[in-house]
Protein backbone atom coordinates (compact mmCIF):
# COMPACT_ATOMS: atom_id res chain seq x y z
CA UNK A 1 0.00 0.00 0.00
CA UNK A 2 2.97 2.10 1.04
CA UNK A 3 4.36 1.45 -2.41
CA UNK A 4 1.00 2.34 -4.02
CA UNK A 5 0.81 5.60 -2.54
CA UNK A 6 4.62 6.25 -4.01
CA UNK A 7 3.56 5.65 -6.73
CA UNK A 8 0.66 7.69 -6.81
CA UNK A 9 2.65 11.08 -5.72
CA UNK A 10 5.53 10.62 -8.30
CA UNK A 11 2.54 10.60 -11.16
CA UNK A 12 0.79 13.45 -9.14
CA UNK A 13 3.91 15.33 -9.57
CA UNK A 14 5.08 14.40 -13.45
CA UNK A 15 1.53 15.65 -14.22
CA UNK A 16 2.09 19.25 -12.55
CA UNK A 17 5.56 19.69 -13.96
CA UNK A 18 3.86 18.46 -17.99
CA UNK A 19 1.54 21.18 -17.44
CA UNK A 20 4.06 23.51 -16.80
CA UNK A 21 3.71 26.66 -19.46
CA UNK A 22 6.92 29.35 -20.08
CA UNK A 23 4.73 32.29 -21.31
CA UNK A 24 7.11 35.32 -22.57
CA UNK A 25 5.93 38.42 -21.96
CA UNK A 26 6.27 40.84 -25.07
CA UNK A 27 6.93 44.54 -23.39
CA UNK A 28 6.91 47.47 -25.70
CA UNK A 29 10.75 48.98 -25.62
CA UNK A 30 11.41 52.89 -26.09
CA UNK A 31 13.53 54.73 -26.97
CA UNK A 32 16.85 54.72 -24.27
CA UNK A 33 16.47 58.09 -22.82
CA UNK A 34 19.40 60.09 -20.93
CA UNK A 35 20.02 59.47 -17.61
CA UNK A 36 21.88 62.35 -15.63
CA UNK A 37 23.76 61.75 -12.17
CA UNK A 38 24.87 65.09 -11.92
CA UNK A 39 25.49 66.03 -7.86
CA UNK A 40 28.05 68.37 -6.92
CA UNK A 41 29.00 67.89 -3.53
CA UNK A 42 31.34 70.27 -1.41
CA UNK A 43 31.99 68.77 1.54
CA UNK A 44 32.81 71.34 4.70
CA UNK A 45 36.83 72.11 4.77
CA UNK A 46 38.02 70.75 1.61
CA UNK A 47 37.96 72.42 -2.20
CA UNK A 48 35.13 70.46 -3.15
CA UNK A 49 37.23 71.21 -6.76
CA UNK A 50 36.97 67.80 -7.75
CA UNK A 51 33.16 66.73 -9.67
CA UNK A 52 32.26 63.99 -11.42
CA UNK A 53 28.99 63.51 -13.24
CA UNK A 54 27.64 59.97 -14.59
CA UNK A 55 25.67 59.94 -17.92
CA UNK A 56 23.91 56.66 -18.68
CA UNK A 57 20.79 55.82 -20.99
CA UNK A 58 17.64 53.85 -19.87
CA UNK A 59 17.33 49.74 -20.85
CA UNK A 60 15.08 47.64 -21.63
CA UNK A 61 12.91 45.98 -18.41
CA UNK A 62 14.89 43.14 -18.49
CA UNK A 63 18.22 44.20 -18.97
CA UNK A 64 20.23 44.87 -16.08
CA UNK A 65 23.55 45.75 -18.06
CA UNK A 66 24.90 49.36 -17.30
CA UNK A 67 24.70 51.38 -20.28
CA UNK A 68 27.30 54.60 -19.90
CA UNK A 69 26.27 57.62 -22.32
CA UNK A 70 29.73 58.29 -24.07
CA UNK A 71 30.93 61.24 -25.92
CA UNK A 72 28.76 63.89 -25.08
CA UNK A 73 29.85 67.23 -24.09
CA UNK A 74 29.34 68.91 -20.67
CA UNK A 75 29.65 71.83 -19.33
CA UNK A 76 28.89 73.97 -16.09
CA UNK A 77 28.97 77.82 -16.18
CA UNK A 78 28.39 80.08 -13.30
CA UNK A 79 25.99 83.23 -13.44
CA UNK A 80 29.68 85.26 -13.12
CA UNK A 81 30.80 83.82 -15.92
CA UNK A 82 33.16 81.06 -14.61
CA UNK A 83 33.10 77.58 -16.92
CA UNK A 84 34.01 74.52 -15.95
CA UNK A 85 34.13 71.39 -18.52
CA UNK A 86 33.73 67.71 -17.56
CA UNK A 87 35.69 65.13 -19.83
CA UNK A 88 35.54 61.84 -19.82
CA UNK A 89 38.04 59.93 -18.46
CA UNK A 90 35.43 56.56 -18.68
CA UNK A 91 32.52 55.14 -20.35
CA UNK A 92 29.59 58.03 -19.34
CA UNK A 93 31.66 59.13 -16.33
CA UNK A 94 32.98 63.21 -16.78
CA UNK A 95 35.39 64.70 -14.56
CA UNK A 96 36.31 68.12 -13.54
CA UNK A 97 39.17 69.08 -11.24
CA UNK A 98 38.78 72.17 -10.76
CA UNK A 99 35.62 73.28 -10.02
CA UNK A 100 34.73 76.26 -7.88
CA UNK A 101 32.06 75.98 -5.14
CA UNK A 102 30.35 78.79 -3.88
CA UNK A 103 27.41 79.26 -1.77
CA UNK A 104 24.02 80.65 -3.15
CA UNK A 105 25.36 80.70 -6.19
CA UNK A 106 23.17 80.01 -9.52
CA UNK A 107 25.09 77.13 -11.42
CA UNK A 108 23.92 75.60 -15.05
CA UNK A 109 24.74 72.87 -16.76
CA UNK A 110 24.91 72.24 -20.49
CA UNK A 111 24.94 68.75 -21.85
CA UNK A 112 25.57 67.94 -25.47
CA UNK A 113 24.30 63.98 -26.57
CA UNK A 114 23.57 62.92 -29.63
CA UNK A 115 23.24 66.37 -31.26
CA UNK A 116 20.89 67.15 -28.54
CA UNK A 117 21.04 69.65 -26.13
CA UNK A 118 19.92 69.26 -22.68
CA UNK A 119 20.07 72.02 -19.53
CA UNK A 120 19.33 72.39 -15.97
CA UNK A 121 20.08 75.18 -13.34
CA UNK A 122 20.57 74.86 -9.33
CA UNK A 123 21.61 76.93 -6.64
CA UNK A 124 24.66 75.61 -4.09
CA UNK A 125 22.84 75.39 -0.90
CA UNK A 126 25.09 75.68 2.52
CA UNK A 127 24.30 73.21 5.32
CA UNK A 128 24.33 73.69 9.20
CA UNK A 129 27.14 71.50 11.31
CA UNK A 130 26.64 67.98 12.53
CA UNK A 131 27.33 68.63 16.28
CA UNK A 132 26.91 65.07 17.99
CA UNK A 133 25.94 61.55 17.49
CA UNK A 134 23.87 60.61 20.72
CA UNK A 135 23.17 56.10 21.44
CA UNK A 136 20.41 55.25 22.89
CA UNK A 137 18.71 51.70 23.17
CA UNK A 138 15.72 52.68 22.13
CA UNK A 139 15.26 51.16 18.20
CA UNK A 140 13.79 49.13 16.47
CA UNK A 141 10.36 47.55 16.22
CA UNK A 142 10.85 45.70 19.41
CA UNK A 143 12.64 49.06 21.23
CA UNK A 144 15.73 47.40 22.53
CA UNK A 145 18.14 47.77 19.34
CA UNK A 146 20.68 50.33 19.41
CA UNK A 147 19.60 53.83 17.98
CA UNK A 148 21.72 56.45 17.05
CA UNK A 149 20.66 60.42 16.79
CA UNK A 150 22.63 62.99 15.01
CA UNK A 151 21.71 66.32 16.43
CA UNK A 152 21.88 70.11 14.13
CA UNK A 153 20.60 73.16 15.10
CA UNK A 154 18.23 74.23 11.90
CA UNK A 155 18.85 78.28 11.29
CA UNK A 156 15.53 80.26 11.55
CA UNK A 157 16.11 82.48 9.17
CA UNK A 158 14.34 80.31 5.83
CA UNK A 159 13.39 76.75 4.79
CA UNK A 160 15.52 74.38 4.96
CA UNK A 161 15.75 71.09 3.50
CA UNK A 162 18.25 68.10 4.47
CA UNK A 163 19.43 64.91 2.90
CA UNK A 164 20.80 62.30 5.04
CA UNK A 165 23.15 59.85 4.43
CA UNK A 166 24.00 56.74 6.73
CA UNK A 167 27.03 54.49 5.54
CA UNK A 168 26.78 51.01 7.75
CA UNK A 169 27.00 48.07 5.56
CA UNK A 170 24.63 49.84 2.95
CA UNK A 171 23.64 53.54 2.42
CA UNK A 172 20.05 54.63 3.93
CA UNK A 173 18.66 57.66 2.85
CA UNK A 174 16.35 60.05 4.60
CA UNK A 175 15.43 63.40 3.69
CA UNK A 176 13.76 66.47 5.93
CA UNK A 177 12.51 69.68 6.17
CA UNK A 178 12.05 72.21 9.31
CA UNK A 179 8.36 72.71 8.62
CA UNK A 180 8.18 71.39 12.53
CA UNK A 181 11.64 72.21 13.68
CA UNK A 182 12.58 75.72 12.43
CA UNK A 183 15.52 77.22 14.33
CA UNK A 184 15.50 74.49 17.17
CA UNK A 185 18.22 71.97 17.48
CA UNK A 186 16.74 68.49 16.35
CA UNK A 187 18.14 65.14 14.86
CA UNK A 188 18.19 62.86 12.08
CA UNK A 189 18.13 58.82 13.82
CA UNK A 190 19.56 55.71 12.80
CA UNK A 191 19.24 51.88 13.59
CA UNK A 192 19.79 48.84 12.40
CA UNK A 193 19.17 45.26 14.23
CA UNK A 194 22.60 44.19 13.14
CA UNK A 195 24.24 47.32 14.84
CA UNK A 196 26.99 46.02 17.71
CA UNK A 197 29.73 47.35 20.01
CA UNK A 198 32.75 48.66 17.58
CA UNK A 199 30.84 49.11 14.14
CA UNK A 200 31.40 52.19 12.64
CA UNK A 201 28.53 54.82 10.74
CA UNK A 202 29.25 57.55 8.84
CA UNK A 203 26.79 60.42 8.84
CA UNK A 204 26.37 62.77 5.92
CA UNK A 205 24.35 66.11 5.93
CA UNK A 206 23.16 67.76 2.82
CA UNK A 207 21.68 71.04 2.22
CA UNK A 208 18.99 70.44 -0.86
CA UNK A 209 16.60 72.92 -2.51
CA UNK A 210 12.89 72.90 -2.02
CA UNK A 211 12.59 71.70 -5.83
CA UNK A 212 14.87 68.44 -5.12
CA UNK A 213 13.73 67.74 -1.73
CA UNK A 214 10.12 67.29 -3.52
CA UNK A 215 11.37 65.35 -6.26
CA UNK A 216 12.92 62.98 -4.00
CA UNK A 217 9.83 62.63 -1.81
CA UNK A 218 8.18 62.03 -4.65
CA UNK A 219 10.87 59.19 -6.08
CA UNK A 220 10.55 57.34 -2.14
CA UNK A 221 6.69 57.72 -2.43
CA UNK A 222 6.60 55.39 -5.31
CA UNK A 223 9.17 52.85 -4.25
CA UNK A 224 7.21 52.74 -1.19
CA UNK A 225 3.94 51.85 -3.51
CA UNK A 226 6.08 49.09 -5.48
CA UNK A 227 4.56 46.01 -3.99
CA UNK A 228 1.14 45.91 -5.59
CA UNK A 229 1.84 43.20 -8.49
CA UNK A 230 1.74 43.57 -11.91
CA UNK A 231 -1.93 45.09 -12.19
CA UNK A 232 -1.16 47.88 -10.00
CA UNK A 233 -1.54 51.38 -10.83
CA UNK A 234 1.60 52.64 -12.73
CA UNK A 235 3.51 55.33 -10.99
CA UNK A 236 3.80 58.08 -12.86
CA UNK A 237 7.02 59.11 -14.40
CA UNK A 238 9.13 61.29 -12.15
CA UNK A 239 11.27 64.07 -14.25
CA UNK A 240 14.21 66.12 -12.40
CA UNK A 241 15.36 69.29 -13.53
CA UNK A 242 17.07 68.70 -16.92
CA UNK A 243 15.22 69.68 -20.10
CA UNK A 244 15.98 68.88 -23.40
CA UNK A 245 16.00 71.93 -25.36
CA UNK A 246 16.34 70.71 -29.17
CA UNK A 247 13.62 68.12 -28.46
CA UNK A 248 11.54 68.38 -25.45
CA UNK A 249 9.39 64.82 -26.13
CA UNK A 250 12.74 63.42 -25.58
CA UNK A 251 13.44 64.15 -21.89
CA UNK A 252 15.84 63.14 -19.44
CA UNK A 253 15.79 61.35 -16.32
CA UNK A 254 17.98 62.59 -13.09
CA UNK A 255 19.04 65.77 -11.71
CA UNK A 256 21.28 68.54 -11.59
CA UNK A 257 22.21 69.83 -7.97
CA UNK A 258 24.65 71.29 -5.82
CA UNK A 259 24.58 70.85 -1.84
CA UNK A 260 27.55 71.80 0.65
CA UNK A 261 28.29 68.60 2.93
CA UNK A 262 28.83 68.07 6.45
CA UNK A 263 30.41 64.53 7.70
CA UNK A 264 30.53 62.72 11.27
CA UNK A 265 31.77 59.19 12.07
CA UNK A 266 30.81 57.85 15.07
CA UNK A 267 31.79 53.99 16.33
CA UNK A 268 29.49 52.36 18.53
CA UNK A 269 30.06 51.43 22.12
Amino acid sequence: MKLLNNISVLILLLFCFSCEEVVDIDLQESKPRLVVEASMIWEKDSTGNLQIINLSTTTPYFNSEYSPARDASIIITTSSGETFNFLEENPGIYVNSNFLPALYQEYEITIIYEDEKYTGRETMIPVVHLEKVEQTLNGGFSGDEIELKAYYTDPVEIPNYYLFKFLYEDLSLQIYNDEFTNGNRTFAYFSDEDLAIGDTVNFEIQGISERFYEYLYILSSQAGESNGGPFQTQPTTVRGNIINESNPDNFAFGYFRLSQSDNLEYTIQ
